[in-house]
């Protein structure tokens, strides 16, 4: 979210940074609203000393025995009195417009990041590992999943619906190896503290992260019933969003706190599901598990200062790329351009893994640095060794990876022409010595 005074200070260079999105210029608009709710605020506050100051008049004059004019000033209170609660509601309404404008605007590239319209313009800038050559034509992991009798969309549709799945057996112990590798390498290696955060969060988390409310459409909603007992009132008809990644609880561990630079920068990791209502992917990926209502997902995120957040950025993206070196699969390395950047990111890289089954690389992570986007939605702020006054810090958020597309990935590239799939050996600890898994009878 900005500074309103950031955009009135200079505010060519707020729209400069909207015409490298493809978005028009929005700072006279927005200005045009800071001016109404500057007057409205002047208004009240005039009021408000012109309703004091004659409060102060009415004594002078009554110890004068001025009745006339103290009846008179009376009477201006009086209608002082009448019209406040619609000036005090004009405040409000302007205050409104301008926060709910500022809070649909999405963050500035920054000036590194490359100038394009979609993703044909990302730019790579790492291609590790050699997709390897098979003696047989490569199938899709959901071909494989079912071949092996252990990946069942049937039942899950059933159940739920389009986009989810059942895992059976040794499949669903290797999503939970994934997973698990994935924490122990993070903490053990990377440095990051787990967390085991609620998967329920209310309006504040998502607004503070910036899914609300621009990406409504895009979430989960869920309304509790009538509860019994004391907190009944409290309770009732309560709503919450499914989280759509652990980024959002993650993140708002920070939120209306000021912390001690010498705690940052903060690392913290989670293995959660994460849950998308996808509004924007009908026809996209309709098989398998690529695009799902339900994921399972390691989320990274650093809590840091502005001038560490792009050292830390490289960091965290290092961290997710060693995942993926260490499961053998091959990935590429791009950065977003400006036209394909998430609505809070600053600058993204994304790792895209080859599957073979595909014949293309895809997305498994999106690391992204905000810079003090998030921070002053969520009005997370630290206090500098300096001991100036408090300033915002800069969040980053990546995925460490992707669970089910790392799955989905293990399955194409470890894919045998007899349909099993060897387990790669970083798993295997994880799968009991397990080497193969093979077709169930």
């Amino acid at each position: 979210m900005f500074d309103i005074k950031a955009i009135r200070d200079n505010p060519e260079a707020f729209d400069t940074a909207r015409r490298r999105r493809g978005l028009e210029p929005l700072s006279a608009t927005l200005l045009a609203l800071d001016d109404n709710r500057r007057a409205a605020i002047a208004k009240l506050q005039t009021a408000q000393e012109r309703r004091n100051a004659a409060s102060k008049e009415i004594g002078l004059a009554m110890r004068e025995k001025d009745a006339a004019k103290a009846e008179a000033l009376k009477a201006e209170v009086a209608s002082l009195k009448e019209h406040w609660p619609a000036m005090e509601q004009a405040e409000r309404e302007a205050n409104e417009a301008l926060t709910k404008a500022l809070s649909e605007i999405p963050n500035s590239p920054l000036d590194i990041v490359p100038e394009g319209k979609d993703e044909d313009d990302n730019v790579e800038v790492l291609k590790w590992g050699k997709p390897k050559s098979y003696a047989f034509t490569p199938k899709e992991h959901f071909d494989i999943g079912e071949q092996l009798g252990l990946m069942d969309f049937e039942s899950a549709s059933k159940i739920s619906g389009a986009r989810f799945v059942v895992l059976k057996g040794k499949l669903a112990r290797l999503e939970r190896a994934l997973a698990q590798f994935m924490l122990d390498t993070h903490t053990d290696k990377h440095g990051y503290s787990e967390v085991a955060p609620p998967l329920l969060v209310r309006d504040d988390a998502m607004f503070g992260t910036a899914q609300l409310p621009k990406f409504r459409d895009d979430q989960f909603s869920v309304t509790a019933g009538r509860q019994a007992g004391a907190a009944q009132a409290e309770e009732q008809a309560s709503e919450w969003w499914l989280v759509p990644t652990a980024e959002v609880p993650l993140t708002n561990l920070v939120r209306e706190n000021i912390i001690d630079e010498s705690k940052l920068p903060m690392r913290l990791t989670a293995g959660t599901y994460c849950f998308r209502a996808e509004a924007g992917a009908a026809g996209r990926d309709t098989r398998g598990m690529i695009r799902q209502h339900q994921f399972y997902k390691v989320e990274l995120v650093s809590i840091t200062t502005p001038e560490q957040a792009l050292e830390e950025h490289e960091r965290m993206t290092g961290c997710a790329e060693a995942i993926l070196q260490a499961l053998e699969l091959p990935y590429r390395k791009v950065v977003l351009c400006t036209g394909d950047m998430g609505f809070a990111s600053q600058k993204t890289y994304d790792l895209e893994v080859w599957l073979p089954g595909q014949g293309k690389y895809r997305e498994i992570s999106s690391c992204s640095v905000c810079g003090d986007f998030q921070a002053r939605r969520m009005n997370a702020r630290y206090r500098p060794a300096d001991a100036k006054g408090p300033r915002f810090v800069a969040t980053l958020n990546g995925s460490g990876v992707a669970v089910g597309r790392a799955l989905v990935a293990v399955l194409e590239n470890y894919q045998n022409e007899d349909g099993s799939v060897t387990v790669p050996s970083v798993l295997r600890g994880y799968m009991g010595g397990l080497e193969r898994i093979t077709p169930q009878e």
